[in-house]
C-alpha cells in the first residue's frame, strides 16, 4: 500500500469532521444563528443522555460476544496504558506550561484520551480494502476489522466516561471558585472605616475563636475514624455517580446483552423478535457523531476570539498526541507481543499500535459543554488536533504496517 493512499484512507475521516464542524461554525454565526449557545446546551444534552448510550449499546450487542471478550483482553489494558502514559505526559504538559487552573483537567484529558470509536471504525475497514496488507483476505480482514474497532469504541467510552469525566469535571469546579473569587474580590470593603476599637473587638474574638479550635481539635482527633468513613462513603458515592452515566450504563448492558446468548438473539439477528428495538436504537446512535462535531464547530465561533489557550499549549497536546504516545504503543506492543499476550492476528497489534496514535476523544467536547467549563478551548484544541491527524495518522500507519510486514 502506497504513502499516498495511506494518506487518503487516514485523512477521509478527519476530513469529515472538520467539514462537519465547520457547518456547524457556520450554524452558530450571527447571520444564522440557529446553533447558538442555548441550543448547543440542549442539542449536548440529548447527546449525553439519548445519541451516545444508543450508539455504545448498538456496537456492543451487535459485534462483540463472550468469546471476544475473553480472547481480546489485552485490548482494554492497553487502552488503559495509553490513558496512563497520556496522562502522565499531559500531566508534564500542564507543569511546564501551567496553563489557567480551569485548563488543566482539560490538557490533561485531551492528551490522555483518544478517538477510540467513529474513527477506528473508519480507517480499520478502510485499511482492510487495500491490496498489499499483512493481514488476509479482504472481506475476513473487514469483518474482524469491524469487531476489533467496535470493541475499542465501547472499551474506550468506558474509561472516557469515567477518568476523563472526572478530569473535566474537576476542572468545572476550579472554574466555578474562581468565578466566586472574583466575584468576591468585587464586593465593597466596609471595613475600610473601621475604627481602632473594632479592630480590638475583632482581635478579642479571634481569640476566642482560636481556643474554640484548640478545643475542638481534641474532639476532631476522636472523629477521626468517622471522617475517614465519611471520606470512602464520599469517594464510593461519586465512583457510583460516573459509573451511573447514560453512556456508561449503556455500555455496561450492551456487554451484558453481546455476551449472553440468549439476550443477544432476542434483539440482534434477522430472525430476532425484538430486532426492531435494536433497529431504533442503532438509529438513535446514528446521530452521535454529527451532532458532537456541530457543537464543536458551533463552540469554535468563540474559541478563535479566546486568549486562554495559547500556541503552545496546542503545541504541547500535538507533541503527546502524535510524537510521544506512538513511538511508546510501538515499545508496549512489541513487548506484548514477544511475550505471547497477543493473539497471532497482526491486525489485532495493528488496532493496538493506532490507538496510541490518533486524535483526542470527541466526547471531551460533550463533557465540557455539560459542566460549562472551557468548551471554547477545547474547541480550539480540536482544530489542531484534527488537522493534523491526517498526516500524523498517515505517517504512523505507514511505519506500522512496515513493523508488522
Amino acid at each position: 500500500m502506497g504513502f499516498w493512499t495511506l494518506l487518503q484512507v487516514a485523512s477521509m475521516p478527519v476530513i469529515q469532521v472538520l467539514i462537519v464542524g465547520l457547518l456547524g461554525a457556520f450554524l452558530a454565526t450571527e447571520y444564522i444563528n440557529v446553533l447558538h449557545a442555548d441550543a448547543r446546551k440542549y442539542l449536548n444534552k440529548v447527546v449525553f443522555t439519548v445519541f451516545t448510550p444508543s450508539l455504545m449499546f448498538a456496537i456492543l450487542a451487535k459485534t462483540v460476544t463472550l468469546e471476544d471478550i475473553i480472547s481480546w483482553w489485552f485490548m482494554p489494558v492497553n487502552i488503559l496504558l495509553t490513558m496512563l502514559f497520556g496522562g502522565l505526559l499531559g500531566w508534564v504538559v500542564v507543569k511546564v506550561l501551567r496553563p489557567k487552573p480551569h485548563l488543566e483537567g482539560l490538557l490533561i484529558a485531551v492528551c490522555a484520551t483518544g478517538n477510540y470509536g467513529n474513527l477506528l471504525l473508519i480507517v480499520v475497514p478502510a485499511i482492510c480494502k487495500e491490496d498489499g496488507t499483512p493481514f488476509g483476505d479482504h472481506a475476513t480482514c473487514g469483518s474482524i476489522g469491524l469487531s476489533y474497532a467496535s470493541f475499542s469504541a465501547a472499551l474506550g467510552s468506558i474509561y472516557i466516561w469515567t477518568i476523563a469525566y472526572q478530569l473535566v469535571r474537576t476542572s468545572a469546579v476550579k472554574f466555578k471558585a474562581l468565578q466566586m473569587a472574583e466575584e468576591a474580590s468585587k464586593l465593597p470593603n466596609d471595613d475600610l472605616e473601621a475604627t481602632q476599637g473594632t479592630l480590638l473587638l475583632k482581635g478579642d474574638d479571634a481569640q476566642v475563636q482560636q481556643t474554640g479550635v484548640s478545643l475542638h481539635s481534641a474532639n476532631d482527633l476522636g472523629e477521626g475514624k468517622t471522617s475517614g468513613c465519611t471520606k470512602v462513603m464520599e469517594v464510593l458515592h461519586q465512583i457510583l455517580h460516573e459509573l451511573t452515566a447514560p453512556p456508561t450504563l449503556a455500555t455496561i448492558f450492551g456487554f451484558l446483552f453481546g455476551a449472553t446468548t440468549f439476550l443477544r438473539n432476542l434483539v440482534v439477528g434477522e430472525n430476532a423478535p425484538l430486532r426492531v428495538i435494536q433497529d431504533s436504537i442503532a438509529l438513535l446512535g446514528d446521530g452521535t457523531i454529527p451532532s458532537i462535531t456541530l457543537i464543536l464547530g458551533g463552540n469554535l465561533t468563540q474559541g478563535l476570539k479566546s486568549s486562554n489557550i495559547k500556541p503552545w499549549m496546542i503545541a504541547g497536546v500535538i507533541c503527546v498526541r502524535y510524537v510521544f504516545l506512538p513511538v511508546i504503543g510501538i515499545c508496549v506492543v512489541k513487548a506484548a507481543s514477544s511475550l505471547g499476550l497477543l493473539p497471532s492476528d497482526p491486525l489485532f497489534a495493528y488496532v493496538l499500535m493506532l490507538q496510541y496514535s490518533i486524535p483526542p476523544a470527541m466526547n471531551i467536547g460533550t463533557m465540557t459543554q455539560l459542566f460549562d467549563v472551557a468548551q471554547e478551548e477545547c474547541s480550539v484544541i480540536y482544530l489542531w488536533t484534527y488537522l493534523f491527524a491526517a498526516v500524523a495518522l498517515t505517517l504512523w500507519s505507514t511505519v506500522f504496517l512496515w513493523i508488522l510486514s
